[in-house]
């Protein structure tokens, strides 16, 4: 059974089986690559950047599953796991190359006294874009979710490298040694570079996100593929929610589910501000078995499809 009254509130202490979570709340978080049912027009924008080896830039609202576009192509053209940047207003495009811990470098010599070890290997780890940018066989893929939440000069900043494909690292150029191993982003195993100077030589598949609360530069704009997500219609959620959950297609749930979809469809259509992942929660809750009342089916619509626009 999906729904139980595991919490009383009466303060009266009981053992309680909780059940199994939904799949996409289940942890260690698996990707949803196989769930990702793409709409029309996506894999062409996809398959043009790749052919171009440009950013993809993909505009939607919240819960449209931009973010996901990038696990889907990483797991079919094997490209790897996807590196993340996950942009707020305080991100800035050095801190994507590479991280330099200078305090506690210069901690460390204090401590180490004139004769200790002047090592700066501990102190750098290249960023989710300085490590896609490193020399690969294979193009790495990379995440910047959400590149309209940045601060303005962010978009601009980034030109520079998606054209070249290149960046330096200051430290390394004036350090003593000509080749320093220095740890990627996404593990501990270390890369060589020479004299701090990173060149790609397999441009990496990029996908940027926007929930579209911006404009961007025309300069910026003419580097990147862009693809807007269309709204959701109701062939489109009923394959969505039976990827996700595969029990619903049958027949005693079909009712359920379809007044669901539709009700999702008619307030998204009216300006509504949803996102799908509130559908899936409402079809988890209201499935597989769910012994709620009429009254009580309500109110759990109405707790779980809440407008985003507002608290």
């Amino acid at each position: 059974m999906t729904w139980q009254p595991y919490y009383v509130g009466d303060g009266i202490p009981r053992d309680v089986e909780l059940g199994a979570p939904p799949p996409w709340r289940s942890f260690p978080r698996q990707t949803l690559h196989r769930q990702f049912q793409p709409p029309p027009g996506l894999a062409t924008a996809v398959n043009a950047a790749l052919a171009l080896r440009r950013p993809l830039l993909v505009t939607g609202p919240a819960g449209s599953g931009k973010s996901t576009v990038i696990e889907q192509v990483a797991a079919e053209l094997k490209l790897g796991d996807p590196l993340r940047w996950h942009i707020t207003s305080r991100s800035t495009l050095n801190e994507a190359l590479y991280r330099y811990d200078a305090l506690g470098r210069i901690h460390a010599q204090r401590l180490s006294g004139p004769d200790g070890n002047d090592d700066i290997a501990p102190f750098l780890r290249l960023g989710p874009l300085g490590t896609a940018l490193l020399p690969s066989p294979r193009p790495r893929a990379l995440l910047i979710d959400e590149i309209d939440k940045s601060d303005l000069d962010l978009p601009s900043d980034l030109l520079d490298v998606l054209e070249r494909g290149t960046y330096e690292i200051p430290e390394l150029g004036r350090y003593t040694e000509d080749v320093v191993r220095v740890r990627k982003w996404d593990s501990d195993a270390r890369t060589e570079i020479e004299r701090g100077q990173v060149q790609c030589d397999q441009f990496p598949f990029i996908v940027m996100t926007s929930n579209g609360e911006r404009d961007f530069p025309a300069a910026f704009l003419r580097r990147c593929i862009r693809f807007t997500m269309p709204k959701p219609t109701v062939e489109s959620l009923r394959a969505v929610v039976e990827a996700h959950l595969g029990h619903v297609s049958d027949a005693g749930q079909a009712p359920v589910v379809d007044h669901l979809v539709q009700e999702f469809v008619n307030r998204v259509t009216a300006g509504g501000s949803l996102a799908v992942d509130q559908l899936l929660n409402a079809v988890h809750l209201l499935t597989g078995g769910s012994a709620l009342t009429d009254a009580d089916q309500q109110e759990v619509v109405k707790l779980v499809l809440r407008e985003l626009s507002r608290a």
